[in-house]
């Protein structure tokens, strides 16, 4: 009986098993699909010419993201040399397995919408890639058809990778909430917040580097409108622990007076949401505030988020300890 309450007690009520990897990798996940949905939804409306940066430049980011977001996760893993096992079997119940689907579905389609886009968001990196593999003549004819292909089928391609970059959004939530002992994850909001956030790190994205003036105020106001989803989004989710069982009780009090109030309260909802809000309002009344700033505070917010959620569950359990 000694030795089951001592290994009770290593795991509940809180389980460290998950480091700073995988709230990189969720955060570096959410961002990857808010890219690809972005685009996405920049062809599918056919807004290509009046937001340029969000339609041709954005895809070259989203393979890449999500490959440093893999690494993270890799980095992570137990027995690093049996992740292949993941692609042996699909099982229609486990939320790892439907996100390991949709990772290895997803690439091939981010990297089609950059042959889509790469002529003209980086015409010189094309013209590089060209002479790279004009020594090599039947790769280069390769290439150039996988051009022609893509940027002929562009909207299709974004129409197929539509869906999937949803599903990738909300699995990076959906993960955490099938946990069913964590109560502080377990919520049928983690998959909305997490798809929210990851488009409003996106659009976030899209403010920071365009250059054009438009494309930022037309980011800026889809920005605003995010972040008071998210904001309506994480107040159902408190509301939601308080008002259930008392182990859900408990969970809710990590960030409602426990140890990670102060980051929550301070630096998701003040310097993530609340005042990236306000400077975004204040910017679009023709207030002359940089837009790095709101920016910057909703990508690092984002992460914080990730981190502060992968913590608390952790924390959070089901025994009365």
């Amino acid at each position: 009986m000694n030795e089951i309450a001592v290994i009770t007690n290593k795991v509940n009520p809180s389980l460290h098993i998950w480091g700073w990897e995988v709230p990189v990798y969720l955060f570096l996940g959410g961002l990857t699909a808010g890219i690809l949905i972005i685009v996405s939804l920049m062809f599918l409306g056919k807004k290509e010419k009046e937001y340029s940066f969000a339609s041709y430049k954005m895809a070259l980011y989203a393979p890449i993201i999500m490959t440093i977001g893999m690494g993270a996760l890799f980095l992570d893993l137990k027995h690093k040399l049996f992740v292949w096992r993941f692609y042996t079997t699909f099982n229609l119940a486990s939320p790892m397995s439907w996100g390991s689907w949709v990772l290895l579905i997803i690439y091939p389609f981010s990297v089609l919408l950059i042959f889509a886009t790469i002529r003209k968001g980086y015409p010189k990196y094309n013209e590089w890639i060209e002479q790279l593999l004009s020594k090599i003549n039947f790769v280069l004819k390769i290439y150039k058809w996988l051009l022609e292909f893509s940027e002929r089928n562009v909207r299709t391609i974004a129409a197929i990778t539509m869906p999937f970059a949803i599903l990738l959004g909300i699995y990076t939530g959906v993960l955490l909430s099938a946990f069913s002992a964590r109560p502080f994850w377990n919520s049928p909001l983690m998959g909305p917040i997490f798809l929210v956030s990851g488009l409003s790190t996106a659009a976030a994205m899209v403010i920071l580097l365009a250059k054009d003036h438009k494309e930022k105020e037309f980011f800026t106001k889809i920005d605003l409108g995010l972040i008071f989803t998210e904001i309506t989004f994480l107040v159902l989710f408190i509301i939601g622990l308080t008002t259930s069982s008392i182990q859900y009780q408990k969970a809710a009090d990590l960030i409602l007076g426990g140890k990670l109030t102060p980051v929550f309260w301070v630096f998701v909802f003040g310097f993530a949401l609340i005042i990236p809000a306000f400077l975004e309002i204040l910017e679009l009344k023709g207030k002359k505030i940089p837009s790095a700033y709101a920016a910057l505070l909703v990508l690092i917010g984002g992460l914080i988020l990730r981190f502060i959620i992968v913590d608390a569950g952790q924390t959070s359990g089901w025994l009365p300890y």
